[in-house]
C-alpha cells in the first residue's frame, strides 16, 4: 500500500511565546516592555501574522495528505521520512536550521512577514503553498558544506562552518589548503561558506578585510574559506587566509587544548577537536532541494 505524501510545517516559538513562557502572564510581559518605552502589540501582531500563516499552510495541504506540525527546537529529535514535504514558516535561519536534518526531501520557504524578513530561502507567500506542494520536483538545490573528523564524527551546515576556540579566545591550529600546502596559525578562527552563507557572515568578513575574494553564488557548488584575524609570530604565519575549494578539501590539525566545529551559527550542536585532532571541510554530497 502506498501512503499519501506527509507535509512537515516547520516553525518556531515567536518572540511573544519567548516573552510569555518568561514573564508568565501577558500583564507582565507588557509591563516589562513599557517599563523600557516598548510597546507589546507589536510583538503580538507579529505573532498573529504566524500564526495565521501556520494555519493557511495547514489548511492548504489536501485532505487525504497526512500532516504534522514541528517546532525548531524538536528537529533535531524528529525522524524526517524520504517521502516528506517540509513547509518552513519562518525566517532564512530557520530554513538553515532545518536543513542539515534532511537528506533530499523538498522545502517550501514560507515568509510570514513580507518586507521584514530577508526572503533569501522563505522566498513564498503562504497562499502559494497548496499550489507548491504540486510542484515539488521543481527544485533548485542549494550547496552544503560538512566537516568530517577523523573519529568518524561529522556535521553539516547550509551557510557555514566555524572552527575555532569554543570561547573565541585564539585558536592555534594547522592549516591545510589543497593547493597552497600549510601552515601553523593562531587567529580567531577560521570560516568555511558555501554560496548561501556568502550572503551573512562569510560577506561581512570578506568585506571588512577588503578582500579580492569571488565570493559563490547561491547555487554555485563552490565554496570558499577566510581566516579571521590571523596573527604573526615567530611561530604561526599569515600567508594562508582564503580561498575557494572546489571540489576540494581544507583540512586543519588542532593545536589547542581543545577546539570546536559548528555550523550556521548553533554552538550547541559542535563537535570538539583535542590536541593532535584533524578535521577536513569540504562539500557535501546533500544539498537543500529548495522548491522553486
Amino acid at each position: 500500500m502506498t501512503l499519501t505524501p506527509r507535509v512537515v510545517i516547520v516553525t518556531r516559538r515567536t518572540e511573544y511565546d519567548e516573552l510569555l513562557a518568561t514573564h508568565g502572564t501577558r500583564g507582565q510581559a507588557a509591563f516589562f516592555l513599557s517599563t523600557r518605552g516598548r510597546d507589546i502589540e507589536e510583538l503580538e501582531e507579529r505573532h498573529r501574522l504566524t500564526q495565521r500563516t501556520v494555519g493557511v499552510a495547514a489548511a492548504a495541504i489536501p485532505v487525504d495528505w497526512r500532516r504534522g506540525v514541528l517546532e525548531r527546537s524538536d528537529v533535531s529529535r524528529f525522524l524526517f521520512s524520504p517521502d516528506d514535504i517540509v513547509v518552513v514558516v519562518g525566517q532564512d535561519g530557520l530554513v538553515a536550521n532545518v536543513a542539515k536534518y534532511l537528506d533530499g526531501q523538498p522545502v517550501i520557504g514560507v515568509d510570514p512577514e513580507p518586507g521584514r524578513n530577508a526572503g533569501v530561502l522563505v522566498t513564498h507567500a503562504v497562499d502559494d503553498v497548496g499550489q507548491l506542494l504540486r510542484m515539488t520536483d521543481q527544485v533548485m538545490e542549494r550547496t552544503m558544506v560538512e566537516a568530517k573528523l577523523d573519529d568518524g564524527q561529522h556535521l553539516l551546515a547550509l551557510n557555514e562552518v566555524f572552527i575555532g576556540h569554543p570561547s573565541h579566545q585564539t585558536a592555534r591550529y594547522e592549516l591545510h589548503t589543497p593547493d597552497a600546502g600549510g601552515e601553523a596559525q593562531a587567529s580567531s578562527g577560521v570560516i568555511v561558506a558555501t554560496g548561501t552563507g556568502a550572503t551573512g557572515w562569510c560577506r561581512s568578513v570578506a568585506q571588512e578585510r577588503n578582500s579580492a575574494l569571488r565570493l559563490p553564488l547561491p547555487t554555485e557548488p563552490r565554496l570558499v574559506w577566510l581566516v579571521r584575524e590571523a596573527w604573526p609570530s615567530p611561530a604561526t604565519g599569515t600567508t594562508l587566509t582564503e580561498g575557494e575549494l572546489v571540489g576540494t578539501e581544507l583540512s586543519l590539525i588542532a593545536q589547542s587544548d581543545r577546539l570546536v566545529a559548528f555550523g550556521d551559527g548553533i554552538e550547541a550542536d559542535a563537535l570538539s577537536l583535542t590536541w593532535g585532532q584533524g578535521v577536513r571541510i569540504g562539500r557535501s554530497a546533500r544539498a537543500l532541494r529548495l522548491v522553486a
